[in-house]
């Protein structure tokens, strides 16, 4: 039985035991994992799915994970949703309730809603993280993965500035190989020629699969979006028929805070050298950006 035909099994299957149980032998040997006495099946099998069953390739992409959890810790080690509820509140991110034709999760973010006086980079890369940490755990997803809509109106210079070539290879890491989710297509709508030199500097970093998913829809993707995604998924203000953007961005970040226990125990996983405590969660915006500057 090939990798995809061991992902459609369920969880418990005993065809996935052999795997599981190897992916678990090689990495308690790893020295990144030195502090870890034990790992979940479902931990495993959320790496092993990414990577189609191939033990050698699930190992590198746990311990990437892993290293990036450790070199990350301002963004990984507080996974706190009321500590931006204030941006979520824009209605600046959503996980659309249906998945697409293949099956895929479709993520929605809406830069324009996003203020750099207001949110730092870090912070805005945390609601990412937050949700890919909740979906990643979902069966279907490790499966089909996901697709990203990426809308850019009302990008401006101050969202350029808090992009470093540090943050821009953190966030290429997790859209390549420091995550457990397949990216399968990103769409970018309303880019502005000044968001071109953003995407310049993360385009290196990422690998040519991710590159040739990219899309770039530009102020006419009414009638290209449709192309990818079928309109009764979408919003309608993206030319579709299902629910409006404040109504699936409100009932995202209703689920997102439902989850802030379960994200705060993935933020103090026993993998992560430096955990970072719920009160740090809510450092000002100044030491964000003073931060950032400095790495």
């Amino acid at each position: 039985m090939n990798g995809p035909e061991l992902s459609e099994l369920p969880d418990d299957s005993p065809q996935l035991q052999p795997h599981v149980s190897e992916l678990r032998r090689r990495a308690l040997q790893a020295t990144q994992l030195t502090a870890v006495s034990a790992l979940s099946d479902g931990f495993l099998i959320k790496f092993l799915r990414a990577r189609d069953f191939d033990v050698e390739l699930s190992l590198k992409l746990l311990l990437n994970y892993q290293r990036w959890r450790q070199e990350s810790p301002d963004i990984s080690g507080c996974l706190s949703p009321s500590s931006v509820l204030g941006l979520l509140s824009t209605s600046y991110h959503s996980v659309l309730p249906q998945r697409d034709h293949a099956g895929s999760r479709v993520l929605l973010y809406r830069i324009g809603q996003w203020n750099p006086k207001d949110w730092s980079a870090f912070q805005v890369f945390r609601i990412s993280l937050m949700t890919s940490e909740i979906i990643s755990s979902e069966t279907q997803t490790q499966r089909r993965g996901i697709k990203a809509i990426f809308d850019l109106q009302g990008w401006s210079l101050g969202h350029a500035l808090q992009i470093n070539p540090s943050l821009a290879r953190k966030i290429s890491s997790v859209l390549s190989d420091s995550f457990p989710l397949k990216v399968r297509g990103i769409h970018l709508v309303n880019e502005p020629m000044f968001f071109r030199p953003v995407f310049a500097m993360i385009r290196p970093f990422l690998p040519d699969k991710i590159k040739q998913r990219i899309h770039m829809h530009g102020a006419d993707f009414h009638d290209t979006l449709s192309d990818f995604f079928s309109p009764t998924i979408l919003p309608p203000e993206y030319g579709g028929e299902g629910p409006s953007i404040e109504e699936v961005c409100q009932d995202w970040t209703n689920h997102l805070l439902q989850s802030e226990t379960l994200l705060q125990q993935i933020a103090a996983h026993p993998t992560a050298d430096v955990a970072i405590s719920p009160e740090n969660c809510l450092i000002s915006r100044e030491a964000e950006t003073e931060r950032s500057s400095e790495v």
